[in-house]
């Protein structure tokens, strides 16, 4: 916390003040949850993950934040990943080093408004932030294996476009943890972020940003498959939700009913209904 206020200070002291943050540190460790549960070597894997992608941004945020409340402005951006909305097999730690984040930036986001801060989580696809910071194998379980499981596997993924370069090819282990830097060639690596790096200059600053902002379109197709997942998932335990009241109210019965007519919707007309209460 003490360096992160340094680097604050310092940069009010440069600059006169300070217009916008960006978080954007990240590593990725890959391991499935039993792989990460096997010694103590792979078990502080975990936590050197939430130190890394939590706590160290957490501390950068809490440091700018008496400037900015002093300033009455300011943008606070977080460089997170899809990771924030959908689960990935193989980096469970990962993603919850990045839920975590996220939920801590969303409580944030409600704080900070009487301020005139700003809070706006930028959601590239997972590939980004892997393939540009260091990625950490922990040592596999044959369970795991793409022979024995049908679960796409990240380990494989991330292992064939390291082995590209020779100074990054890894053969897999069972008994270490293996560190690589991805060494891309600049022209993968500026079309890789080039969509990253627009979203960023275009948002920042801005008087009205999005509290998130979704990169690429392929991103947000996934994104609005997971969020139609969940809608279709409460419409259909709505009956279960709803039965824990112990007062009836109109918003229950907006509920029931909503389902009702989305059972009942003729053919030809679009998909389940939903009511949102007002």
């Amino acid at each position: 916390m003490g360096q992160c206020s340094a680097a604050v200070a310092e940069a009010k002291h440069v600059f006169g003040r300070i217009d916008i943050l960006l978080c954007c540190t990240s590593e990725a460790i890959v391991g499935t949850v039993e792989e990460l549960s096997t010694t103590p070597a792979t078990q502080n894997l975990v936590r050197d993950q939430f130190e890394t992608i939590f706590f160290s941004q957490v501390n950068f945020i809490k440091a700018s934040l008496p400037t900015f409340r002093a300033q009455h402005t300011g943008h606070i951006m977080i460089l997170t990943s899809l990771g924030g909305h959908i689960g990935t097999p193989g980096m469970p730690i990962y993603t919850a080093a990045t839920w975590a984040l996220e939920g801590f930036c969303d409580s944030l986001a409600y704080e900070v408004a009487p301020f005139n801060i700003k809070v706006t989580i930028v959601q590239p696809h997972k590939e980004i932030q892997s393939l540009t910071n260091k990625i950490i194998f922990s040592p596999s379980l044959p369970y795991y294996d793409s022979e024995n499981n049908p679960a796409p596997s990240v380990r494989d993924m991330l292992t064939n476009v390291l082995n590209l370069n020779p100074e990054t090819a890894l053969e897999p282990s069972d008994t270490e943890i293996i560190h690589r830097y991805p060494k891309l060639p600049p022209s993968s690596v500026d079309r890789l972020v080039g969509e990253t790096v627009h979203a960023l200059t275009a948002i920042g600053g801005h008087e009205n940003p999005p509290a998130r902002h979704i990169v690429g379109f392929e991103g947000a197709e996934a994104v609005k498959e997971k969020l139609k997942t969940v809608t279709e998932e409460l419409e259909d335990f709505v009956e279960a939700s709803v039965a824990v009241d112990i007062f009836d109210s109109e918003l229950k019965n907006e509920a029931t009913q909503g389902k009702v007519k989305a059972e009942g919707k003729p053919e030809g007309t679009g998909g389940p209904s939903s009511t949102t209460p007002t």
